[in-house]
């Protein structure tokens, strides 16, 4: 076993294949790739590397490789599984590949920004997987879990893993162009992973972007566009102290230029990853005088998680 990823590591290495869909490296990718194609558990241990590997199981693996290179398919899509703050999900080509830096924060349920003992009503804009709101359900057992999405396809990956997962009385799946859907509904926590590429951006992004949604992706020329309704609209559904954690990926820098004198905190990750700022509800009121606050950077020092892969 332990000979085979290694051949495939090297055969991914040789490609140039693009790593950033959930796996960041040659040997985690072909060790997901391979134990999926032999029917084995991620998390095997280290016992499953000494495993003898017949002929027709390594003829399924060298498939699987080649279809990784040949089609730029991420490795997600060709298992049909993520892992999001260490819950395992299905997703295809309806919704991105589950890898924000919003798990780490997840996992702290948080903290330091609010006590999560308080926390009774979470919205997740833009679900995709359902990945945030299931984790954000699992993390915050208290809670109820708003999940919106405007793709119906999203909808239909992201309710079969809230079904799969018995979550479906804490989370509740809308269709809903941003907050139109909402009503009056007001929330402690609202969390975003919205589309944030811009239009040169995109074209430029390696293949493997492709096979995810492009609506998922594109933000209008800048990058700007969902996040802009987002800061206009999101305090309207924010509690009294309610946080607002969205992230912007890459589109950090514009975003700082476009709103200077919003308070931004933005967050660094043990794991890495970044462009994820917080606001509070009263954050987003009082925009006068924020730009003192402008550009704070706070680590979030969240544990390393389990996901075999990470």
């Amino acid at each position: 076993m332990r000979a085979l990823i290694a051949h495939g590591a090297a055969r991914l290495t040789r490609a140039r294949v693009f790593f950033g869909h959930g796996t960041d490296n040659a040997w985690d990718e072909a060790a997901a790739l391979v134990l999926h194609a032999l029917r084995l558990p991620l998390r095997g241990g280290r016992a499953v590397y000494a495993r003898r590997v017949g002929v027709r199981a390594q003829r399924s693996a060298h498939e699987l490789l080649s279809r990784r290179i040949r089609e730029r398919i991420p490795s997600a899509y060709l298992t049909g599984i993520a892992w999001f703050a260490g819950t395992r999900l299905r997703v295809d080509t309806r919704v991105l590949v589950p890898r924000s830096p919003l798990a780490e924060l997840i996992e702290r349920r948080f903290a330091p920004w609010i006590d999560p003992r308080r926390v009774r009503r979470v919205l997740d804009l833009g679900t995709g997987s359902g990945c945030i709101a299931i984790a954000c359900a699992r993390r915050l057992p208290a809670a109820r879990v708003d999940a919106l999405d405007i793709s119906p396809a999203a909808l239909v990956v992201a309710r079969g893993n809230v079904r799969r997962l018995r979550l479906q009385r804490r989370v509740r799946l809308l269709r809903s162009d941003h907050f139109s859907a909402l009503g009056r509904a007001s929330y402690d926590i609202i969390v975003a992973n919205p589309p944030y590429v811009g239009s040169r951006e995109l074209e430029a992004l390696p293949p493997e972007y492709r096979h995810e949604p492009r609506l998922a992706l594109a933000a209008g020329r800048s990058g700007l566009d969902s996040v802009r309704v987002i800061l206009r609209d999101a305090a309207r559904h924010l509690r009294p102290r309610g946080l607002l954690i969205v992230e912007v990926g890459n589109t950090e820098r514009a975003v700082r230029r476009a709103w200077p004198r919003l308070p931004f905190v933005w967050l660094e990750f043990a794991r890495g990853g970044g462009g994820v700022f917080l606001l509070t509800r009263e954050q987003l009121q009082q925009r006068r005088g924020a730009a003192r606050f402008n550009g704070t950077a706070v680590t979030c020092r969240a544990t390393r998680s389990a996901d075999s892969l990470r």
